[in-house]
């Protein structure tokens, strides 16, 4: 039965995490890639999971702990925020 509650507990932590995640990508200041949603979920458990389902504080923490996040992820999200950073100075 403890097995049961277990597995119950991971797989809402999971949903939780990528509901959080795809609402990153909706959200227009904090929008990143299906790539770095892929890249990137492990590491938002790993680093942020007291953070979960709030999106700022989700990218914030990611952000903050840039130097233990995975090769892949890290190298998603820089060239995320370069696109964002890129596009905003078009816009203006």
């Amino acid at each position: 039965m403890t097995a049961f509650f277990t597995t119950v507990r991971n797989v809402s932590v999971v949903l939780a995490v990528a509901a959080s995640l795809s609402a990153v990508t909706s959200t227009a200041g904090y929008a990143f890639s299906e790539e770095a949603r892929s890249q990137c979920t492990g590491d938002a458990f790993r680093l942020c999971s007291s953070e979960i389902p709030n999106i700022p504080k989700i990218t914030a923490c990611m952000v903050k702990n840039r130097g233990n996040l995975s090769s892949g992820c890290r190298a998603v999200m820089d060239r995320d925020f370069a696109a964002q950073k890129s596009s905003k100075v078009a816009a203006q």
